[in-house]
């Protein structure tokens, strides 16, 4: 996380927004063993220990398509399917510790490159996806967005999820 007065304007609003959100997802699984943290509450097959290792892998790779382009964003094949489904899922030996130590790890990843990059207007073309408008491109800012958006979206589920577990709320 970007240490306080090290980031100025836009930068600083961008990394606080973030980091505000990140604390709410973080604060969601506050207290749980790896147990709870595993344990699906909803109809949905989400859990809290899933989400946090979703969002994580989902920061990761869109901060490094503002570094490399397209290729980060390259689909999974039919091969890595299963890997895919095991991002939303906290699977056998791993710890919401662990996973929460990674979360910090790329979320520290994040700021630094927030704090270093030359313009927040360099843009990267968006690879072809039927969700993507064709010959789309991206800004680092409109990245640095979505990544706001993708947490703070994951953190209201997760605290849906949390309810369900055992009554206790981040957010309401």
């Amino acid at each position: 996380m970007a240490e306080p007065g090290s980031l100025t304007g836009e930068r600083a609003d961008l990394v606080e927004a973030l980091d505000r959100h990140r604390f709410f997802l973080r604060q969601t699984v506050r207290d749980l063993t790896d147990e709870q943290a595993a344990r699906h509450t909803t109809v949905s097959e989400l859990c809290l220990g899933g989400l946090i290792k979703h969002v994580t892998a989902t920061e990761r790779r869109w901060a490094e398509f503002i570094r490399t382009g397209p290729a980060a964003m390259a689909p999974p094949g039919d091969a890595d399917a299963a890997q895919w489904q095991a991002g939303f899922r906290m699977e056998e030996g791993e710890t919401l510790a662990g996973l929460l130590a990674d979360y910090d790890s790329v979320a520290s990843h994040t700021d630094d490159l927030v704090r270093t990059l030359p313009d927040l207007d360099a843009s990267q073309p968006l690879p072809e996806a039927p969700w993507f408008p064709p010959g789309a491109r991206w800004s680092a800012r409109r990245v640095l967005l979505h990544i706001i958006a993708e947490t703070a979206q994951h953190a209201g589920h997760a605290d849906i999820i949390r309810e369900s577990l055992d009554g206790a709320r981040t957010m309401g």
